[in-house]
């Protein structure tokens, strides 16, 4: 990956906040499972709830991932200038949200010379299906020489889930939307009806 003041690099962090937001609401009014539905294609997607380093506050990041067993891995892409990555490595209780649920759990980094570290990177990067190209990466056909050199940056992190959670503030807290919008819409479709004269 190049230097963090790379202007492509920019460009593309930038790019990436503001889908994050988009990202975000989706999971939000309850269709974050969706966004899922091919990973090969449009990548396979959690979001990260874990607290500012400085601010103390809750922040939500939707990120790409890849689960082997039990155990979530993410990658932070940018290296350790990712602020999510920078805020766990402060605090390593965070919350995720995933298709199958919302749990408590706990990141913890792989350090680079552990052996499953390039496998399991391949796999995270198998789950970001449009953004790999757009990273320079095809994670299905570079070597492992190949994907070491260009993924050295990127830092893994493991998130072990330890309880669900239930309840406000979890994915879907915006669903409430949809039948507002549903009865607007039958609102202005009843008032356009031709009335019959009598």
């Amino acid at each position: 990956m190049s230097a963090p003041n790379n202007p492509l690099e920019q460009m593309l962090r930038q790019g990436f906040r503001l889908f994050n937001h988009y990202m975000l609401l989706l999971w939000r009014l309850n269709l974050g499972p969706w966004l899922s539905f091919a990973p090969a294609l449009t990548g396979r997607y959690l979001v990260l709830t874990h607290t500012g380093r400085k601010s103390g506050m809750a922040r939500r990041t939707p990120l790409n991932y890849a689960q082997v067993g039990e155990t979530v891995y993410i990658t932070a892409g940018f290296g350790a200038i990712s602020d999510w990555y920078r805020n766990i490595q402060a605090n390593s209780l965070v919350e995720i949200w995933l298709p199958g649920g919302r749990w408590a759990a706990w990141a913890e980094e792989l350090p680079d010379d552990d052996p499953t570290r390039l496998s399991l990177l391949r796999e995270v990067i198998k789950g970001s299906g449009f953004v790999a190209p757009l990273m320079g990466l095809n994670p299905y056909a570079m070597s492992d020489a190949a994907l070491a050199r260009a993924t050295a940056p990127y830092r893994l992190i493991a998130i072990t889930p330890r309880e669900p959670l239930y309840g406000p503030g979890g994915p879907g807290d915006l669903a409430w939307i949809w039948p507002l919008v549903a009865a607007a819409m039958l609102a202005v479709a009843l008032l356009r009806f031709p009335r019959r004269r009598l």
